[in-house]
Formats: C-alpha cells, structure tokens, sequence
C-alpha cells in the first residue's frame, strides 16, 4: 500500500504542534543547519514577526547534496524521534530555490478552501441521499 500523499502544512503550523502525531505532511522552509551525525536538518520560515523550525529526519533521502539558505520542500510523516524531538521523517526533500514563496502559501490556502468546499458539498449530499431513502420507506 502507498503512503498519503502528504498534507501541506505551513513550518508555523507545524513549530506549534497542531500536528497530530503520524500524519503524512508537506512543508517547506529555508535550509538552516545540517547535523550529519544525527542525520537532521532544520529549516525555517519567517512568518509575522516569529521564525519558526522545523526539524527533519533525512535518514532516507541521504546522501543528498546540501544548500545552505535555500528553499525546500519535504513531504514525510511528523513522528517523535529517539531524543523526544518531534519532527518531520522525509521521504522527499527537494530544493525549490526560486519558487516564488507568497504564490506556494496562496496556492495552499486555495488548495484547503477547495479541500473544504468539496467535503461539505459531499456530507450535503450524502445527508440528501439519506433523507431520501427514509422518504422511500
């Protein structure tokens, strides 16, 4: 069985621990610092006036080449590690430098309006089709 596609969350979101434990996420931030020993790398986004991290786990996308400053993206389950830090256990992690950042986060929020715009309109019919079969009997 393939794994969720993923959730995008934003690092914010994600530093404030809204994230339920286990959940398949997306998100992104700028490549901070690198610990190869314990194979994380943090990444961090500036949003209002905080900066958030973002801690991830790159066990299974070493070796890959590092870019101090740059944009990337990860798409990983959001798990406890062993030192009791939450963080992100990536299955990709791709630098996206260049992306134009205030487009990706207006595309987020589109893409969850559309996601919650769908859900309600499929909970309206389901709740037709369920009157529906009562009027029936």
């Amino acid at each position: 069985m393939l794994p969720r596609a993923g959730i995008y969350y934003f690092p914010w979101e994600i530093s404030s621990g809204i994230v339920p434990e286990g959940e398949t996420v997306r998100t992104f931030g700028r490549f901070h610092c690198y610990d190869i020993v314990r194979s994380r790398v943090t990444l961090v986004a500036q949003h209002e006036s905080a900066r958030h991290q973002v801690h991830i786990c790159t066990k299974l996308v070493e070796p890959f080449q590092a870019q101090p400053g740059s944009l990337y993206i990860v798409l990983g389950e959001y798990e406890r590690g062993d030192d009791k830090v939450y963080m992100v256990k990536a299955r990709v992690l791709t630098c996206v430098e260049g992306i134009n950042l205030p487009l990706l986060e207006q595309a987020i929020q589109k893409q969850r309006k559309y996601h919650q715009e769908r859900e309600h309109r499929q909970e309206e019919g389901s709740q037709e089709r369920g009157q529906e079969s009562k009027d029936n009997s």
